[in-house]
């Protein structure tokens, strides 16, 4: 299952980028000029929990710019954009990218936190009349354990590969209404050899929204909810579009670092 999960979409550029590049700007910004913070600059990883994969997302957006670096808190710089041509003299605003994310198997958890490590990450640019930027953030590997949703009070299906008949095995659903709903997410993930490799032993953590996400024929129903409301009732307009759901529940930590569940049901009513 692919789901969106941030209200925020990734503009297609046309953009130069080059990894670990040097930084060498002296010619865009004038160096007596004080530097001025984005408006949000944001580093942090997201976990899919049924899946098994871990990936590194960046959000960034303030005044339109004409070269971005992010640099890891070792100061490697990860990411060196370039504006180029007509797109140069116009700037960006928001910028936000998503890495890929192999599954364990192809990279342990314990390695992709050794290849991002914790800390102070800096994100510098400069602007269109050549003013430095800077913000600082902080990248924690502190991971929400995975949300434990139910639908009806039904635990939530593991098997939900409907292009493999024996990997799916959807909850079966006969009445209405049809309500999600999970217990709060407290700490941070259990699993010393997948996601929680970064912090043992596992933490308190502080949620600040959950989103679902529920996914029927071609429609998307998508709530962001604050912490402490852990339940959704959908809408009678969703269930009459089609028979099988799939769906997501996703935790999201306060440093923006997210861990989501995914799942399915079927609705069959007499």
């Amino acid at each position: 299952m692919t789901f969106k999960h941030l209200p925020f979409k990734p503009l297609a550029l046309a953009i130069a980028v080059a990894l670990a590049a040097p930084l060498g700007w002296a010619d865009d910004h004038d160096e007596d000029d004080d530097e001025i913070p984005f408006d949000v600059a944001e580093i942090f990883f997201e976990l899919n929990d049924t899946d098994g994969d871990l990936g590194i997302h960046a959000l960034i957006d303030g005044e339109p710019w004409k070269r971005l670096v992010i640099e890891d808190s070792r100061g490697r710089k990860l990411l060196n954009v370039r504006v180029q041509r007509t797109l140069r003299r116009q700037g960006l605003t928001e910028f936000f990218f998503e890495s890929a994310e192999p599954t364990f198997d192809e990279l342990d958890p314990l390695d992709f936190f050794r290849r991002f490590p914790k800390g102070e990450y800096e994100v510098e640019g400069v602007t269109l009349d050549g003013q430095e930027m800077e913000s600082e953030t902080w990248v924690s590997h502190l991971m929400p354990e995975p949300p434990q949703p139910t639908v009806n009070g039904v635990p939530f299906a593991t098997e939900c590969d409907d292009e493999e008949p024996d990997e799916y095995n959807p909850t079966i659903v006969d009445s209405l209404p049809i309500t999600i709903a999970w217990p709060d997410v407290t700490m941070s993930h259990p699993d010393a050899d997948g996601a929680g490799a970064g912090v043992q032993p596992p933490e308190p953590v502080t949620i600040v929204n959950y989103q679902l996400v529920v996914e029927v024929e071609d429609a998307v129903f998508s709530l962001i909810l604050p912490p402490g409301e852990t339940s959704v009732t959908l809408p009678d307009s969703l269930l009459g579009i089609g028979d099988e759901f799939k769906y997501e529940v996703l935790a999201r930590e306060e440093s923006y670092n997210q861990t989501a569940t995914e799942s399915c049901f079927v609705l069959e009513l007499d």
